[in-house]
């Protein structure tokens, strides 16, 4: 007290205050609450009973399969879309870079409910997307009543929201590669698309392994496009693990075994961010 060593801690306090009682506690209590069983609040332990029943729980495995389906081909085609995007828009031959940026990263800052439903309106069967196939000789596509064409629909609307968020971190990237660099590879006779694989994207491997973790993580956690774009449907095609989480703890309150999920979530996330350590790597 005579040293005042003690006032640091009471400029900390207030917010180790606001993450115990606001994270720390809810997630200590959803890790009790994975061991219990019960409707509502009437809780009683059971054990690894829920665990166990995850693991035989068909509708959990669908799920499981729908979004690792959706992460497989979403997150791919979106980085890539968003490394061309970028490396277009770094461009010095390019004029207004700035209006085609916040073009692109428009879609990044509506809302996920308010682009869903534009999405869901274009692609009914009498909407705007299937109004232009129809217009060029083309049948219509059952976007949301088909278990193909649904999940297609899941990945054309995220990749439609999260290219351009991705663009702009990639584009903060190349500001950090030297030119010199594509100066002396096209010296030595290199092309643009030899540069790109050669240069860009070994120079960008650390923003690339962020955003891939960063979009494995938002993909596991889906539920805002499914939710509003196809309730889950057609016959849980597109129920993905967050929405079958949502459904159990407040369709069912269920909050034992919905606890139980979302901590298999957790886990999953961890093991997934692990393995593209790995793959790429870095071990830090």
């Amino acid at each position: 007290m005579k040293t005042k060593a003690y006032i640091p801690y009471l400029f900390v306090a207030p917010a180790l205050m606001l993450f115990s009682v606001f994270m720390l506690y809810p997630i200590i209590s959803s890790l009790i609450m994975s061991f219990q069983s019960g409707q509502g609040a009437n809780l009683a332990f059971v054990g690894i009973d829920n665990y166990k029943r995850l693991m035989s729980d068909e509708i959990f495995h669908k799920a499981l399969k729908n979004t690792f389906i959706l992460l497989i081909i979403q997150v791919p085609i979106m980085v890539l879309l968003a490394l061309i995007l970028s490396s277009i828009l770094n461009s010095a031959l390019l004029r207004m870079k700035g209006f085609f940026r916040v073009t692109f990263f428009l879609p990044a800052v509506t809302s996920l409910v308010a682009y869903s439903i534009i999405f869901s309106i274009m692609l009914m069967n009498d909407g705007v997307i299937n109004q232009v196939l129809a217009a060029v000789g083309l049948d219509a596509i059952p976007w949301l009543n088909d278990p193909f064409w649904a999940k297609a629909s899941l990945i054309l609307a995220m990749t439609w929201r999260w290219v351009g968020y991705n663009m702009v971190i990639y584009l903060a990237g190349l500001q950090n590669i030297p030119e010199e660099m594509y100066e002396a590879a096209s010296m030595d006779g290199a092309s643009k698309v030899r540069q790109f694989f050669s240069i860009t994207i070994p120079q960008l491997k650390p923003v690339i392994l962020f955003t891939v973790v960063l979009s494995t993580i938002g993909t596991l956690q889906l539920f805002d496009e499914p939710f509003v774009l196809t309730k889950g449907g057609p016959s849980d095609a597109t129920l993905t693990i967050g929405m079958y989480l949502y459904q159990t703890g407040f369709r069912y309150f269920d909050f034992g075994y919905a606890s139980t999920i979302a901590y298999v979530i957790v886990v999953l996330i961890a093991i997934m961010t692990f393995i593209q350590f790995k793959v790429t790597g870095d071990q830090e």
